[in-house]
């Protein structure tokens, strides 16, 4: 939980803060725990709910997200930030299970095991679900003229 943490803070109080909210949810929701799926992947969903209540609470002014990539990715420094409803805007045009396997390995950092115990897959056809997410993201950048098509 705490490296799901991570990739949204670097700062530690956050991150034990936001670990701490998680698993007070937990005990006090494990009586709702059915046993579908794995045990672990529900923590982690209420971990993961408690990080977005956490930075929704605390950070009401924040209307974006900055990809730290390198600068031969993006054309110009004012494309280096998309506003987050865009790039939630181009998940949502991702086909069926490519959407969902993308949205819980990348935003909720699920792994592919707990991916395909949740959704009745493989891990293999999870990670095809995820290649082809990124693929077909880059796609929607490329034709907004965002994505560097030199890169790889």
């Amino acid at each position: 939980m705490l490296s799901m943490c991570r990739r949204y803070t670097q700062d530690e109080d956050q991150q034990l803060t936001i670990i701490n909210d998680g698993f007070l949810k937990v005990f006090k929701k494990i009586d709702t725990f059915k046993g579908e799926g794995s045990f672990e992947g529900w923590v982690r969903r209420l971990v993961f709910t408690s990080l977005s209540d956490y930075f929704r609470k605390e950070n009401k002014y924040l209307k974006f997200m900055i990809f730290e990539t390198p600068d031969s990715v993006l054309k110009s420094e004012s494309e280096e930030s998309l506003y987050y409803q865009d790039i939630i805007n181009l998940i949502d045009l991702l086909p069926g299970k490519t959407k969902v396997v993308f949205q819980k390995y990348a935003i909720e950092g699920y792994t592919h095991k707990d991916i395909g115990i949740e959704l009745g897959i493989s891990e293999g056809t999870s990670k095809w679900h995820l290649s082809e997410a990124r693929k077909k993201l880059q796609n929607l950048l490329k034709e907004r003229n965002i994505y560097n098509s030199n890169v790889k």
